[in-house]
């Protein structure tokens, strides 16, 4: 059966077609409904029009990635009741549709970061890096976020006011797009680069979480599945939450969702099945103290979705996206041990045996560098990435 082969899709504006995807063997869409504004209910008519797409072309809606959580929810403002009610209504939706997994993340203000979009590999392909001391010296020198060095050791400190002092205006000013509207523009970030102080608006984000930390993070996630995963349950939908990209604080800003300490937390959190896991092993990959493969045997149950790409750590804390099979990580035990998972939920019966996986980001390689891809997600390079996992799950099942 092998786990179900997914993509990633960004709608009718995307430039890799429905057709493509299902030439390219796809089985399963990864998508959501992009022209709606965070906090907006998604109607039944607006979900109906992108599944009957997708349909068409012979594929199903396997996951939404993603319904976002809208800051308001994150620290409970005032308009919170608000913005639960129509997460609520959406979820109903998703499941009187027929859609069945809803990918989402709880990570203030910034969802993922890389310092570096078009890292060159040896090969001359080009990847995404995240260094650490550049990552500091956009917080510190070009953010200038307040008392933002008092949350690094002092020698990265030091580190990223040399990587400053090298850098010209507009090299500055570059990395500061990127990490704020580059990187977010696409996934429904919180700036979008309209207004002229963009990093004015990021820097206001940032401070409503003032006084946030681990404990109340926690707290307001909890309180967003009680109020949530009742309705999916109703609803017939799974909600499985990403880890954190990197797993690690950044901006000052509490993360929760990056080791396995937090997986037993979000499982005694709200007990239900319905309340599961992205796995992505790039995201958790990027914590030198995670063991992917223990990970997944303590969360294999309430996995309901998964992503798979590789990284290479490097010895500050830096790592790239090292491509889907080569880097930190044996992707051959990752595999092994979802497909067991999977072959345990047949035998007892589970509905939810597809355990849908897509190539997760991808090398810009060939014809890549001659279209406009969001940053991640080249053509080429994410179907050589599926092609890969698809032939080791192959091999792998044929043995287990």
């Amino acid at each position: 059966m092998a786990l179900e082969k997914t993509w990633r899709w960004f709608g009718e504006k995307d430039n890799i077609s429905l057709d493509m995807l299902r030439q390219m063997g796809v089985e399963g869409v990864i998508t959501a409904l992009h022209h709606i504004p965070n906090g907006e209910v998604w109607t039944i008519e607006e979900i109906m029009k992108v599944k009957n797409a997708i349909e068409e072309h012979g594929m199903r809606w396997s996951v939404v990635e993603s319904l976002p959580v809208s800051e308001g929810i994150k620290i409970c403002s005032e308009d919170r009741p608000r913005l639960i009610k129509n997460y609520q209504e959406s979820v109903k939706n998703l499941g009187a549709c027929g859609i069945d997994t809803i990918c989402y993340n709880f990570m203030p203000v910034l969802d993922w970061a890389r310092t570096n979009l078009h890292y060159k590999l040896s090969n001359g392909g080009e990847s995404m890096y995240f260094d650490f001391p550049t990552f500091v010296a956009f917080d510190v020198f070009i953010l200038k976020r307040p008392n933002a060095e008092s949350d690094y050791p002092a020698e990265v400190v030091k580190k990223a006011k040399e990587v400053y002092s090298n850098m010209s205006a507009e090299e500055a000013e570059k990395l500061a797009y990127n990490i704020i509207v580059v990187t977010q523009g696409f996934i429904d970030g919180v700036v979008d680069g309209s207004i002229p102080d963009y990093k004015g608006l990021f820097l206001q984000f940032i401070d409503r979480y003032k006084g946030y930390g681990k404990y109340e993070m926690r707290k307001n996630l909890k309180a967003f599945l009680d109020d949530v995963i009742p309705i999916a349950e109703e609803a017939g939908v799974r909600l499985a939450i990403h880890p954190d990209d990197p797993p690690f604080p950044v901006l000052g800003l509490p993360r929760i969702i990056g080791q396995l300490e937090d997986y037993e937390w979000l499982f005694e959190a709200n007990a239900s099945p319905n309340n599961g896991i992205t796995f992505c092993a790039g995201s958790l990959s990027a914590r030198k103290e995670n063991d992917l493969n223990e990970i997944i045997n303590k969360t294999a149950e309430r996995i309901h979705f998964v992503h798979l790409r590789n990284t290479l750590l490097l010895e500050d804390g830096s790592f790239y996206e090292s491509g889907h099979i080569v880097g930190s990580q044996n992707m051959v035990k990752l595999i092994t041990a979802l497909l067991k998972e999977q072959k345990r939920r047949i035998a007892e019966g589970r509905k939810d045996t597809k355990m849908p996986v897509r190539p997760d980001h991808g090398i810009k390689i060939l014809d890549d560098y001659n279209n406009d891809y969001n940053p991640g997600y080249p053509l080429i390079g994410r179907l050589k990435g599926l092609a890969e996992l698809d032939g080791l799950m192959t091999g792998i099942e044929s043995f287990i």
